[in-house]
């Protein structure tokens, strides 16, 4: 009897222990986070810092291509993965400093990857046990969600009003499989990608200009010397307007196949109608 007692108290602790275990991923995503926003170093994911150390980063580039390619590429990850600030910031600076479709090529993939892993530490430390606790309207919502989860996720990449954190989390809360959220995060991030890594290629000109203007203030002794360039004068309202569409064509699936289920009756047992 003690035996027995004692080997489920084994078990008990075993899985107790195995239940923490997959918390540790989540919690190193968190910590990692949390340094890099207390030391600061997220500041430097500013068109501030591109203008600062434009000659640098040009000089780096020239010399070590594939390594500042590898460099950018970890960089991008690791910003995603830990759902910094600034990621609009570094698809600008690859166009700038790769071109726009090396620069963008690479940032699909790095953003694709970094989306992905919030998205397995998310589904390995909650899974969708955290949905089906909150009750049965939010689980109807997420099987709803998962019926469509490509055009859905595909939405909600297309249009830039979701967070870009948000929309690696709450797929895997719903269970969305993986091969899913991982296609239609790579479709869905290419139009924004490109169209603001073409931007990136395109503001050498400015950049030198803001470079220059920059320098001839410190030298004359200034302390106020700002950045006017900024990413958000990039997206102009025709380029969410297109956004905005693309969004709607990828829900024109969900649309056709909610308002036919409604007049398509199933056949019968025989394969005729009624």
């Amino acid at each position: 009897m003690a035996a027995t007692s004692e080997s489920d108290g084994m078990r008990d602790m075993r899985r107790d222990a195995a239940s923490l275990r997959r918390y540790w991923p989540l919690a190193a995503l968190v910590l990692g986070t949390g340094l890099v926003l207390a030391t600061g170093a997220h500041r430097y994911l500013s068109l501030e810092a591109l203008i600062a150390h434009r000659d640098r980063l040009q000089g780096f580039v020239a010399e070590h291509g594939v390594l500042a390619l590898a460099a950018y590429t970890l960089v991008y990850i690791g910003v995603v993965a830990l759902s910094l600030p600034g990621a609009a910031v570094l698809t600008v600076l690859g166009g700038f400093l790769f071109g726009w479709l090396v620069g963008g090529v690479v940032t699909v993939l790095a953003a694709t990857v970094g989306s992905t892993v919030v998205f397995l530490i998310a589904r390995t430390s909650f899974g969708e046990g955290l949905v089906r606790k909150a009750g049965p309207r939010l689980t109807k919502l997420a099987d709803s969600f998962r019926a469509d989860a490509f055009t859905y996720l595909l939405f909600l990449r297309l249009v830039p009003l979701f967070p870009f954190w948000l929309v690696n989390l709450a797929p895997a809360l719903v269970g969305t499989p993986l091969k899913t959220f991982v296609l239609a995060t790579l479709i869905g991030i290419m139009p924004g990608t490109f169209a603001f890594a073409f931007a990136g290629a395109g503001l050498d000109s400015v950049v030198a200009a803001q470079h220059h203007a920059r320098e001839a203030c410190l030298a004359a002794g200034h302390g106020d010397c700002v950045v006017t360039l900024h990413v958000g004068a990039l997206v102009t309202p025709q380029l969410l307007a297109a956004f905005g569409a693309l969004g709607l064509m990828a829900l024109i699936p969900v649309v056709a196949k909610r308002i036919w289920g409604k007049h398509v009756r199933p056949l019968d047992a025989t394969g005729g109608g009624t």
